[in-house]
Formats: structure tokens, sequence, C-alpha cells
């Protein structure tokens, strides 16, 4: 676990000395993004990664013509799990993947949690070394695996477990079996468990999986009317626009700036942070929000996070904290849609989506301004 202080991961841009009054030790996992590793829905997954997998769902009749209910949250679940999607390798148009990702050396040491050395079958064509097996890949494979589902989806007539596509592929083939049937229950988690035989395991795959699911859906909006419809419809209308540091205003879309806490600019980038989308969402309604997301908790009625989520409207804000109950350390802000899902821009580096609220850490409550 890496100690971070606490402003090292904000969200929405602003100056630090205006958006935060205290220092927190945050005590998590953070990725080169500065975003925060266990906060995870579609929004955290590399598009080309995304791709991969959606690819990979529609190509997997072919090899197992009995499979059903392969969907691509099932192969992100496992894939965030296995190597949180290959986040901080570089991806190439053909699915490469770039450094390489290798386990640790299965040879029973228990280095990693491995118990039971494994004799070198690949002579390191796939695992790097002759001396011993070691897990490859997104999807992290033993090449005594591989060699007998390994598919090739991106056809360069090679089935490469370090290739996006490829591996999705054959994970895709592999959870299918001779023909589950994974939107049931009990076969979906027989799946899981044949990759991994751990009951731990299971249940943190299926949880990602479930998370996935519900930001896949589209939000149910027939019972939404007047202004908080107007709202969302808004901030709908903006998925797929880059995430900008300090970008968006009540006018849309804009170029951001330099540089938020992780180093990242916004200034080539013409689109939204998440307080600049609800800025341009509520300016719809004429509703003038202040510019950080610790600001715009102070508007409008405060919804404790004590209630819980069920209490939530389409239309609130949903906010974020580092320390839940101290404003002044809210990094984050979406828009409420209903159905537990939030209209978000998650972080640099990410495009604005629906997202499930559980998407981020550290829920701090709500405002309802409508």
């Amino acid at each position: 676990m890496t100690v971070l202080l606490l402003f090292t991961a904000v969200c929405c841009a602003a100056p630090v000395s205006n958006t935060l009054s205290v220092f927190v030790a945050l005590k998590t996992e953070v990725q080169d993004n500065g975003g925060i590793a266990d906060a995870g829905t579609s929004a955290d997954i590399p598009s080309r990664m995304l791709a991969a997998y959606k690819k990979a769902v529609q190509k997997v009749g072919k090899h197992v013509p009995k499979c059903r209910g392969m969907r691509w949250p099932v192969l992100a679940g496992i894939a965030k799990v296995e190597s949180n999607h290959a986040i901080g390798r570089n991806v190439a148009g053909n699915g490469d993947i770039r450094p390489r990702i290798y386990g640790v050396l299965l040879n029973g040491s228990g280095a990693g949690g491995n118990t039971t050395a494994f004799a070198d079958t690949d002579g390191g064509k796939w695992d790097g070394t002759a001396s011993g097996e070691r897990a490859v890949g997104p999807f992290q494979f033993l090449p005594s695996t591989w060699e007998g589902i390994g598919k090739d989806a991106n056809g360069d007539r090679r089935a490469d477990p370090h290739n996006a596509d490829d591996a999705a592929l054959g994970a895709a083939a592999y959870l299918c079996g001779n023909g589950r049937d994974l939107a049931k229950r009990p076969q979906l988690k027989a799946a899981v468990l044949q990759y991994n035989h751990s009951s731990e395991y299971v249940a943190n795959v299926v949880g990602w999986i479930d998370q996935y699911t519900a930001a896949a859906k589209g939000p149910a909006l027939k019972d939404v009317s007047g202004k908080a419809r107007t709202v969302i419809e808004a901030a709908l209308a903006q998925k797929g626009v880059p995430y900008s540091w300090g970008g968006g205003n009540a006018n849309g879309k804009s170029y951001g700036i330099c540089c938020s806490p992780s180093g990242k600019s916004g200034a080539d980038i013409k689109g939204f942070d998440c307080s600049g989308l609800a800025v341009y969402a509520y300016a719809k309604v004429g509703v003038r929000l202040p510019r950080t997301a610790a600001a715009q908790a102070g508007i409008g009625r405060r919804i404790p996070a004590g209630l819980g989520k069920s209490v939530l409207k389409p239309g609130d804000l949903v906010f974020y904290a580092y320390a839940p109950g101290l404003d002044s350390t809210i990094y984050h802000v979406g828009i409420y849609v209903g159905g537990g899902q939030m209209v978000n821009a998650a972080r640099p580096g990410t495009r604005v989506r629906l997202d499930a609220v559980d998407a981020m850490s550290g829920y701090a409550g709500g405002a309802r301004l409508l």
C-alpha cells in the first residue's frame, strides 16, 4: 500500500490552496494517471482494452458455438483483477502490449502467494524464462494453458497472450468451456472458479462484473421530467467527450489548463472535468454552479452520506471525498441519473460516460439543487 497526501488525485481543477484546507494521509493504491485503483467501472478501462473485450464477445461464438451469455463486463471483471486492464502499458493499434506483463515465477517459493512449483513448458517463449512457469499477459494465462486455448483474434495468424485481442478471445473461449450459459449466475461463478480455484477470487471478479454491467446499461428516464431531465440529458449528450483538466463551462466543452496534481495537462484537450460538466449541465436550467466540486457541495440541500444512496434522486449531484464527512476534502462530483448510476467525467485519460455511483471511492453524499 502507498501512503498518499490528499491533494495528489483531485479530479476537478482548482488551485490546491483554494480547494483543500487540510492534508489527509490516505492509504490506497494509486495508478499512474492519478486515479484511485479501486475506483472501477468502464471509466477505468483504457479504450483499446475495452475494444478488445467487445471484439472477443463478437468472435467467441465461432470457437465455442454453444456459449451463451458472454458479454464484455465478464472479460473486464477478469482483466481488472488479473492486470488492472494493462494500465501503465502501451497497447498498440494491433493489440500488442508492451512491456509484456509477467506474473511471479511459480517455483513454490511463496513469493506472490505461490506454493506449488510448475515446470517450464514453453522454453521461455511466452513467459521469458526457461527456469519455470509464470503467468503472462493481461489475462494472466500459464503458457501451458495458453497452448490449449490460445486464439488469433487480430488476423496475424499468431495466437499471442501478450496481444489484447488474442488474450481476450482466449479468455472468452476458456470461460465458455464447452457451452456454458454465463447469463446464469451459478454457471458464471463456475467459469470464474475454473479460472482461479478460490472463492475469494470468484467474489472479487463477480463483484467487478456486476459493477461493469451496471455501468453498461443505459439509464431509464421515462419517469424523469422537468429540469432534472434537462440536466441529465445535457450531461448524457456529452458521453464520449474527453476528460480535460480544467475543461468545461456553462457554454459547453472547452480547453483546460495545466496541470493536474498528477501532472496531466488539459491545455490541448477540449472537453470537461467533473465539475466543469456539472457547471454545463446545470446552466441549461439556469442554475449557476461554482467551479470546483468542493464548492458545489455547498449549493442546494445537502444529502448526508449516512442516509445511503437510495435517497438520491435523478438530477442530484453526488460527491466523493478523501475523508467523507469533511467537505473540504471532496475531490470529485458526478450527476445522478437514477438506478445507481451517474454521468461521470472520471479522470485524465478517460471520456465522459455513464458509471455506477460506486465507481469512485469515498462516497460523501449528494446535493439537491432542483
